[in-house]
Parts: structure tokens; sequence; C-alpha cells
């Protein structure tokens, strides 16, 4: 991994994280099917390297994934882990009809490809998998998890396996650090684009476990203009995915 001791890298609030995906898209046309590809990407890639020696093949993966932008990245990562030659199985936390936009294109996409897609109605447990992928919520949480989306992490946390969450871990506050409820367990967080603020905090220390960062083709210009106001160098010039501890 690439050594950041040298490496001056901000942090970002939930709220300065939805100005960036704000730009992306308005400012500089870099649209959300591409950022999802590159954050899906990029979590396998990270998953096989780091918990499967760099091969997948008969591996066991369960991906928990919401209706949201943090699911569509975890929906393209089954994607990738299943093509590479793993055994995946997803449990979305909404039904599939509500799973709308670009994450319920990639969840078709899965369904097209054969990888069973477990429904809140029908979830088993996951008990008996080799990783768990993390991609209930992200950044955007809005108090206490509830629901199916609660279910499934407490799945993850009894789950034997070591768990890796995209982003941030589900039930997380991206900014404070605190948890308003249940919160996913992580062995391992890879946060997008830029660390939030929050995974840095003490109380967050528990939940996070490894981080890392990885790049989804933000320009660094972008984080110069205004309301950010950032000096962002390029980070990602030896390697996509760095280890920030």
């Amino acid at each position: 991994m690439q050594e950041t001791d040298e490496l001056e890298i901000p942090e970002l609030t939930g709220a300065e994280m939805v100005e960036v995906d704000r730009s992306m898209v308005e400012d500089f046309g870099i649209d959300l099917p591409r950022m999802m590809e590159n954050a899906g990407r990029a979590l396998a890639l990270l998953a096989r390297a780091r918990f499967f020696d760099g091969d997948v093949t008969g591996h066991r993966v369960a991906v928990l994934a919401g209706a949201g932008g943090n699911g569509g990245g975890g929906l393209v990562c089954a994607r990738r882990l299943s093509a590479w030659g793993a055994d995946v199985e997803v449990h979305v936390s909404r039904p599939a009809s509500e799973i709308a936009g670009v994450p319920g294109e990639q969840l078709a996409m899965l369904q097209r490809m054969g990888v069973p897609a477990h429904e809140p109605c029908d979830t088993p447990g996951i008990e008996h998998v080799d990783l768990v992928i993390d991609a209930l919520i992200g950044y955007s949480l809005h108090g206490a998890p509830r629901g199916t989306t609660l279910a499934l992490i407490d799945a993850a946390n009894l789950a034997l396996a070591p768990v890796l969450a995209l982003d941030v871990p589900s039930g997380l506050d991206a900014t404070s650090g605190e948890t308003p409820g249940v919160a996913v367990i992580a062995d391992g967080t890879m946060t997008l684009a830029l660390p939030k603020i929050g995974l840095s905090a003490p109380t967050a220390e528990p939940y996070v476990g490894e981080l890392y960062l990885a790049d989804i083709g933000v320009p660094p210009s972008l984080y110069a203009r205004h309301p950010l106001n950032l000096a962002v160098g390029p980070i990602f010039a030896m390697q996509e995915i760095i280890q920030l501890r």
C-alpha cells in the first residue's frame, strides 16, 4: 500500500461529501454510474487483496446492500467478485421493486447473472460465509437504523467472517463518529474520495477497523472550488487505494 506519512489528506463532513457528489455530476459531468462503478471496483479489489490473498475463487461473500448510492457500490462489488469466481449472495434492505435508479440497474445486472439476491421477506442468516461486505447506509445516516437494515447490521455483527464496510460502517455518523443506534463493527473500512471526519473520532475506533481510502475519480480542482476550498494534491498518484491506518 502507498505510504501516507507525507501526504496531506483533508477530511470531509457528511454535508461536504454531499457537495462533492453534487459537483461531480452537475459541474464536471462525471455521472453517478461512473462513480458507483469506481467505488464498487475498488471495493472488490481491496476485498480480493486484503481478505483472499489475491484469489477469490470459490470463496463465499455476502454483500449487504441498501437502496441508495452506497448500496449501489456494494452491488457493483458483488458483480465484480462473482465474475472473478467468488460465490456471492446479496441481501438487500428493501424489496427489489423499491430499489430504483442506478442501484436498481446494478441489482438487475446481478439477477441476470444468476447471483442470489435475498429480499427482506426471505433474508436468511449469513453465518457460513468467508467475508461480509457492508454497503447498507454509508454517509447518509439519519437516526438509528431500523427494520431490515437493523436486522442486517445485527447479522453482520454476529457473523464469524470478517466485515469490510464501504465508505462508513453502517450506523456510524460520518461527521460526528457517534452511533445513534446499532452500527456495523467492521474489520476494515474503505472510504471514498476523502476520509470522513467522523472516522477519526475516538468513538468510531471500535467500528472502523483498518481504514483505506479509494479513488472514485474526483478531480483535485473540484475540492478547490467554493464552498469546499480545499487544497488536495495527487494523493492517488501511486495507487488507487491507500491505507490510512
